[in-house]
Order: structure tokens, then sequence, then C-alpha cells
């Protein structure tokens, strides 16, 4: 008989399923408005697709595949109910990664693993990323070539910034936060919440997320 190893991350979604379960409902419901019980599951909304926490068991599901997501969704979902402080609001001043709260030892990762690869991706591909980014329900920026504001969660929109590339200058993207985002959620979440939006945005274009740092 074989078993099969969890990997780190498995192990901590097991344990933050284990977490869920002790969790106050009433108070979970203040700190997370957005979260809506449906039959078995509470259920939000993770850049557009919808996800359901089981009740009884706390283990997350995509709604529509009727299977687990991949783990790195799973732990920005787990860590948004761990983490948002009752009363937590956005404060409407929109900051780099690194200028949020405790963000900057992970600034040079933050650069190579998202913002980098995002540029990468888009480069000559402006078109794509509108379509992309409207498809998500994004809205539309007037800075930048193709600046949109997506909603990771309801309570934590992000917004995307890209600027093609010519032939003195290469691509650049950037990707912005509310500095009131760690009221909602950890600080080291908002990285992987980048890179779960900068893979549904290549998947939306039909355009292979070029040096991805991990895999989701």
């Amino acid at each position: 008989m074989t078993t099969t190893k969890l990997s780190n991350y498995e192990a901590l979604c097991l344990d933050w399923a284990r977490r869920f379960l002790d969790m106050d409902p009433k108070l979970l419901f203040r700190r997370v408005p957005e979260l809506t019980p449906e039959g078995a599951y509470l259920t939000l909304r993770h850049f557009g697709k919808k996800y359901g926490i089981e009740k009884k068991t706390g283990k997350i599901i995509d709604l529509k595949q009727a299977a687990p997501p991949p783990v790195t969704i799973q732990l920005n979902i787990y860590t948004l109910l761990g983490y948002a402080r009752e009363g937590a609001s956005l404060t409407g001043e929109w900051v780099p990664f690194q200028e949020l709260k405790g963000a900057r030892p992970f600034g040079p990762d933050f650069v190579k693993g998202n913002l980098l690869p995002f540029a990468r991706t888009f480069s000559g591909h402006v078109r794509e990323l509108k379509a992309a980014c409207e498809a998500l329900g994004g809205k539309r920026l007037s800075h930048s070539d193709a600046g949109y504001e997506l909603k990771a969660f309801d309570c934590i929109p992000v917004r995307f910034l890209f600027w093609d590339g010519d032939e003195e200058f290469p691509a650049q993207g950037n990707i912005l936060f509310d500095r009131g985002v760690t009221d909602f959620i950890h600080v080291e979440s908002t990285v992987s919440i980048a890179t779960v939006g900068l893979v549904r945005l290549a998947q939306e274009a039909g355009l292979p997320l070029d040096g991805r740092a991990f895999q989701m």
C-alpha cells in the first residue's frame, strides 16, 4: 500500500480547514460580509470565480468544477477569512506592493515573480490584455496603455497597469493595492493574490504566463 505525501501547502490548507471549523460564524460574517450561505457552503468569488467553503469540513471547492482549486487560491481564501479585521475599510489610496505595511522585504520577489512576468507576457498584446480584463469584469482606468481595476475579492480591489514596449523601452507592468488591504489579509497573501490575477488574465487572453515564479 502506498501513500501520497502532502506538500507543505496542502498540509497548510488542511490546517486552515480545521481552523475554519473553530471560527465564530457571526464574527466571520461581520469581518467578511461578502460570504454568502448557500446550502452546505459559504460562498464567495475570487477574481470572478465562485468558490465554496464546506461548512462541515472547512474544505474549499471550485463550485463550477466540483473539485478543489489550486492551493494558492485556497490559501488566499483562508487567509482572508483568518486575517480580515472587524470594521476594516479601504483608504482610497493606491500604492505599489512595496509600500504596503510589512511588504518591503518581499519587494524584490514581487518584482521578479509578478511584475516582470506581467510585462513579458503582455508585451505586444495590449488588445488581448484589455479583452481579458473586461472578461473578468474589470473597470477601465484612464492611466497606462491598459489599466484596469479588478476585484480579487469584493473587499480587495487590485489595479493592473500596463505600458507596452517600443524600439527603445521594454514593456512595463505594475500592480497597485489599496493601502488598507493589510487590514483584510496578510501582506504575504497580496503576493499570491497578484499571481492568481495574472494567471487568470493570461488564461483569458490565451497566452502562456512568461516567467511565473511558482506553479499554481
